[in-house]
């Protein structure tokens, strides 16, 4: 099933529980590579609009979907219960992990002769550091953005808002410096507040802890990309990643930390330079495979 909207394509595959998963396609007229998106908990796929524009000029295609329990995904899941939202349904996270990984083989065989990149923020990210271990060459390349070291010192899972609270604030400063982006947040009806401990259960949220494995690809390059001021990282959190991943012998193992930046790069005040630095290393390591 597809359907034309302005700047994208939509269209949907059924998960192995049979759950339709919606999916978008931002189409470069010859591309030299694929990067597939992979956003956070409490949004979804349309708010990546801008930043696949971008990726589209610079000569990539760029495929998303909405995660179980997330936006147009979440919304037919739940037949239009947005009070739902954020429930990933049955077979929990490995299942919403296998349904991202089914677009990853769609966009294979869609492109069969392009390189992959997978562009993964906040909970995909982490969803994307355990795939990983499990299938060390999905992907020609990963960024992560919005991440952390998967460990109970360097991850923070409680108020992420608590240093920018106050009677006006929405809850939401914690994303960007913009104050427009905590607004439309809010103002989004499949954008909501979310407890993961509480959406995930206790076994799921568990399994978002853990390290880089064994028997990584050591030839796939990761860019870790951080706000200095993301409250979901602790300390040198995402330094200490990208240590991780070296010691399992990733060889090209980059990190980019903006300064007062928050959680969403993509989002905050200098998202130009954000932009322009996402695909130059996109294509400097990707382009001409």
């Amino acid at each position: 099933m597809s359907s034309e909207t302005p700047g994208y394509a939509e269209f949907s595959y059924i998960d192995a529980h049979g759950v339709e998963i919606f999916a978008y396609e931002w189409a470069a007229e010859d591309p030299v590579g694929v990067v597939q998106i992979s956003h956070g908990i409490g949004e979804h796929a349309k708010r990546y609009d801008a930043f696949a524009g971008h990726l589209v000029e610079a000569g990539f295609t760029v495929y998303a979907d909405d995660h179980r329990g997330h936006g147009e995904t979440g919304r037919k899941q739940y037949a239009g219960d947005l009070s739902r939202l954020g429930r990933l349904g049955a077979g929990g996270l490995p299942a919403a992990e296998a349904a991202i990984l089914q677009l990853t083989s769609i966009i294979r065989e869609r492109h069969p002769d392009l390189p992959v990149v997978m562009f993964a923020h906040s909970l995909g990210s982490l969803i994307a550091q355990r795939i990983l271990n499990e299938h060390p060459r999905a992907w020609n390349a990963l960024v992560l953005s919005g991440t952390a070291f998967r460990t109970f010192k360097h991850m923070e899972s409680g108020k992420l808002n608590a240093r920018w609270a106050g009677p006006e604030a929405s809850g939401f400063e914690w994303l960007s410096r913009d104050p427009e982006v905590a607004r439309a947040f809010a103002d989004d009806p499949l954008c909501f507040d979310a407890d993961t401990a509480k959406l995930l259960g206790v076994a799921d949220g568990l399994r978002l802890f853990g390290k880089p494995g064994h028997g990584l690809a050591t030839e796939v390059p990761i860019l870790i990309v951080s706000g200095g001021d993301d409250a979901l990282n602790r300390g040198d959190g995402v330094r200490q990643l990208a240590e991780a991943y070296r010691r399992r012998g990733v060889r090209d193992v980059t990190v980019k930390v903006y300064p007062g930046a928050r959680h969403e790069t993509l989002n905050e005040t200098n998202r130009d330079d954000v932009f322009a630095d996402l695909s130059t290393w996109m294509l400097d390591r990707v382009a001409g495979e």
